[in-house]
């Protein structure tokens, strides 16, 4: 089974994960929030798929090209 890497677009860190492993997700779905600069960015998937895993939790920093989930297509 293929799988896909969901990365940070920001550094910031983790505000909310509004999904949990096992959710099937489609493109344009929202997986977590994540807050920089007192903004909420949301990360939203490109492709669809099952998410596997979170790489983060919440309150965790993340950086820019962060691996945060893995989704099997």
């Amino acid at each position: 089974m293929a799988q896909m890497e969901v990365k940070s677009e920001v550094t910031g860190s983790v505000w909310k994960i509004t999904t949990k492993p096992g959710d099937r997700v489609a493109p344009g779905d929202e997986l977590m929030i994540l807050e920089s600069m007192k903004m909420e960015i949301p990360v939203v998937v490109e492709d669809g798929g099952t998410i596997r895993e979170f790489r983060v939790a919440e309150g965790e920093s993340v950086s820019e090209g962060q691996t945060v989930a893995i989704l099997d297509a």
